[in-house]
């Protein structure tokens, strides 16, 4: 458990920025400016939670004090001191409650935990297969993310042979997507038959996953002068739906050489903005990794080391098992899983993450 003067620096901290983003958004400079505003508004929204739960847990801190003042003084007759410690006990537990709570919301927040995220699925060896691979996972975490409420949102794809995909890229949006998803990124391999081999022999094929937590406009500050965008027309499949237009954006980030693509919409305009929030958090994942990398501690935090190339997990269908290597973990029932049920997974890996962070931090 961390240090109880850290753990109430960080809540002081929280509750005064809470107080001055009420003061921030009722400046009129702010009010019309629609993107500060909404920058702000979402940050109010994000701390208010913690904030509320920060209230309830001094206010219970100083019941549970007034309690143990009373009971130091003399005077008080057998039923009154055991009625008195009676409810120190359920103050001493609901404060014990509240303190857990609010530290799986410190630790959620500075992990970036509320943000939305880009998630990008690509094609590794195994040729055809590994295609056909990405695609699974495309629809385990869409199916995920439609039992979870969340909204799905593509933004650029590449197809291969026989419905698979070289690339596709796209968002998902809604309550806690990252401190879901975050463990996602890194190289998943599956073990199986193909549909093309005729001996049967089992291939071993993998696919990336690579998962980046939006950036807000003023998080991250893209320059017009340092971005080229090439405009061109979108890929189809021909017939009544085909663009006729160039609509279809790349856009060259001249800084760091980062390319972006995004076809998905029919006006270029709005392939446009979907391009720039990958190119935002791509940079904005860029910045977060070097930040990390140059304190060494954070890794200790970490499920896993943190590079996209390692092997995180096997998907195993002669034996019908999912394990994850960072933290041993098994489960067998990989045709739910791959439907999407992967909350077991999912819970495994926050509760890590969460143990390694609480020892961290003592």
């Amino acid at each position: 458990m961390p240090h109880r003067e850290t753990f109430t620096n960080a809540l002081e901290l929280k509750k005064k920025r809470f107080d001055e983003l009420h003061v921030l958004l009722a400046d009129p400079k702010v009010i019309t400016n629609t993107s500060e505003f909404q920058s702000y508004s979402k940050e109010l929204a994000r701390i208010t939670p913690i904030v509320e739960e920060y209230s309830a847990f001094t206010k219970t801190r100083s019941d549970l004090e007034d309690i143990k003042n009373v009971l130091s003084e003399k005077g008080h007759d057998r039923d009154f001191i055991v009625m008195a410690e009676e409810e120190g006990h359920k103050l001493a537990a609901k404060l014990e409650e509240l303190r857990s709570k609010i530290e799986d919301m410190l630790l959620a927040g500075e992990s970036g935990g509320a943000r939305d995220i880009i998630m990008e699925i690509r094609a590794g060896t195994g040729g055809l297969e590994a295609g056909l691979f990405a695609a699974d996972l495309l629809r385990m975490y869409s199916k995920y993310a439609s039992n979870q409420g969340w909204k799905v949102e593509p933004i650029d794809a590449s197809l291969s042979e026989k419905g698979g995909y070289k690339e596709v890229v796209f968002s998902i949006s809604g309550k806690d997507v990252y401190s879901k998803l975050k463990f996602e990124s890194g190289t998943h391999r599956v073990q199986r038959v193909p549909e093309t081999e005729a001996s049967g022999r089992i291939h071993t094929s993998a696919a990336t996953v690579c998962v980046l937590p939006e950036a807000e406009d003023v998080e991250i500050d893209i320059k017009p002068e340092d971005i080229r965008i090439d405009v061109y027309r979108s890929g189809g499949a021909g017939g009544q739906g085909v663009n006729r237009t160039d609509s279809a954006v790349r856009l060259t980030h001249l800084p760091t050489g980062m390319v972006v693509t995004c076809q998905d919409e029919r006006s270029q305009l709005k392939n446009k903005a979907k391009a720039l929030r990958v190119l935002r958090a791509r940079l904005y994942d860029f910045k977060q990794t070097a930040q990390q990398s140059k304190i060494s501690q954070s890794r200790k935090s970490q499920v896993g080391s943190g590079d996209r190339s390692e092997k995180i997990r096997t998907y195993n269908y002669p034996d019908r098992r999912i394990t994850d290597h960072r933290i041993g973990f098994t489960v067998h029932n990989l045709e739910d899983f791959l439907n999407g049920d992967i909350d077991e997974m999912v819970k495994a890996l926050q509760a890590e993450e969460r143990k390694l962070r609480l020892q961290q931090a003592k």
